[in-house]
């Protein structure tokens, strides 16, 4: 089939419905990413604690730009769904640094992009959301900004206000440009459902031991579902449990459903052939 980033970007906007909401299992490098779109991924979503474990950094604003989007640019490149890229708080000190990241995504072929608050004030982020609006409209290109109040995530400020707080957030970086709202950290059916009826665009939430199911979520109004660091750390926890059996009894056991060498070498051994962000791509099985 044929199609092209604008492509992508459409489809990407029109898979947030409540109705049917976009489960992500993050990816945080090429085989990962293929693995998920082999799933069944409608899209793919990085990681950014993934990828930076990945490259031996810690997660929280290590990685520099340029490693970053190296990463994205790998997984992009793997897949034939759209994907959308965690930047963190754009890799940048300030909003022009942002922008800079955010003309990077686009150029590596990402379609969307995650983008958090963490601990700064939040008209930080309402500018760098902004600046990354106007760079992705002078590149023109319809990019999904997904902001991140961290509120509850990081259990900032007083509860009692806390969802107070997460909806002013909400709204004012709707008005700096964001086209959806990720607020990880949130498990409770009352708080969920008061997020998502006030909140204007598609609510994103973190998927997890404790949570709703992905069906349950979206009759409470959730448009978009993430696993986050989840699958990275259950990958880790594999490579931990052979490496302790291996050093403990000597005795190797696989578990179940553990991929086998040519599983894997097949599914990478006819990537997609894509092009740039602005010609049409051929993509053959």
């Amino acid at each position: 089939m044929t199609h092209t980033r604008a492509a992508d970007a459409r489809l990407f906007r029109s898979l947030h419905t409540p109705s049917a909401p976009l489960a992500l299992a993050n990816a945080w490098d090429a085989a990962s990413a293929r693995l998920v779109e082999a799933a069944g991924a409608s899209a793919i979503a990085t990681t950014s604690a993934g990828v930076s474990w990945a490259l031996g950094s810690p997660d929280g604003g290590t990685l520099t730009r340029e490693r970053a989007l190296e990463v994205i640019a790998r997984v992009a490149a793997a897949v034939t769904v759209p994907v959308t890229a965690d930047i963190e708080d754009g890799y940048g000190a300030d909003a022009s640094a942002v922008a800079r990241t955010v003309a990077g995504v686009i150029e590596a072929g990402a379609v969307g992009v995650n983008i958090e608050d963490g601990t700064r004030p939040p008209a930080e982020l309402g500018a760098r959301l902004t600046a990354a609006r106007r760079t992705a409209e002078r590149a023109g290109t319809d990019l999904f900004l997904n902001a991140r109040v961290d509120t509850y995530l990081l259990g900032l400020g007083d509860p009692e206000t806390r969802l107070a707080e997460t909806l002013a957030r909400a709204r004012r970086y709707v008005e700096a440009g964001a086209d959806g709202v990720f607020v990880p950290g949130v498990t409770d059916l009352p708080t969920l459902k008061a997020l998502a009826e006030g909140i204007a665009v598609p609510l994103n939430v973190l998927a997890g031991p404790g949570a709703p199911s992905v069906a349950e979520l979206g009759t409470l109004g959730v448009a978009r579902v993430s696993l986050g660091p989840g699958v990275a750390l259950a990958a880790y926890a594999a490579a931990r449990r052979t490496a302790r059996e291996l050093f403990g009894t000597g005795a190797v056991t696989a578990p179940g459903d553990a991929l086998s060498f040519a599983e894997l070498d097949g599914l990478l051994a006819q990537p997609p052939v894509i092009g740039t962000a602005d010609d049409a791509i051929d993509l053959t099985d």
